[in-house]
């Protein structure tokens, strides 16, 4: 089996698990918009995210959005043919896990204007912003591709 092809089942896994959850989670969170204590460090929460990673950029804007997607569109083309290139399963299965991600961020961007975060983590002080299994793929994938920077390659001899 082609490498790339292990990416493009896990791209389509990660897009397939964030929209169900979303749809999950967003229906249960419009029946309790307070939020829902899971535990003593993990809520539930409806969070609209309008801005890219961690709230950012989210200044209100006709054309945000849209600009948004087309910016992620360019670097899902660019992820794709790096993806093509992949050397190795754990780059496809990374590259797989953050454009499963991208496009489940894009659809909400499309269908909502923003992404739809739900899940909030807290502890020793620290509240880290809501996410989403999306966010989730993206950050897995690339702390993967930073894992294989860091292993000796083979060289040709």
């Amino acid at each position: 089996m082609r490498i790339s092809l292990y990416g493009l089942l896990v791209a389509v896994g990660i897009l397939i698990a964030d929209q169900i959850s979303k749809l999950f989670f967003l229906g249960l969170m419009q029946q309790n918009p307070a939020g829902i204590t899971v535990a003593p460090f993990f809520n539930l929460v409806m969070v609209w995210n309008t801005g890219v990673s961690f709230g950012l950029f989210s200044e209100d804007s006709a054309s945000r959005s849209w600009t948004l997607v087309a910016v992620a569109a360019g670097v899902l083309v660019w992820l794709g043919w790096w993806l093509w290139r992949a050397h190795s399963r754990l780059v496809a299965v990374a590259l797989g896990m953050i454009i499963g991600g991208a496009i489940g961020n894009v659809i909400d961007r499309y269908r909502f204007g923003a992404v739809f975060d739900f899940l909030d983590f807290h502890a020793f002080g620290w509240h880290w912003p809501a996410f989403n299994v999306a966010d989730s793929g993206i950050v897995i994938g690339v702390l993967l591709l930073l894992v294989d920077g860091f292993r000796p390659q083979k060289t040709a001899d």
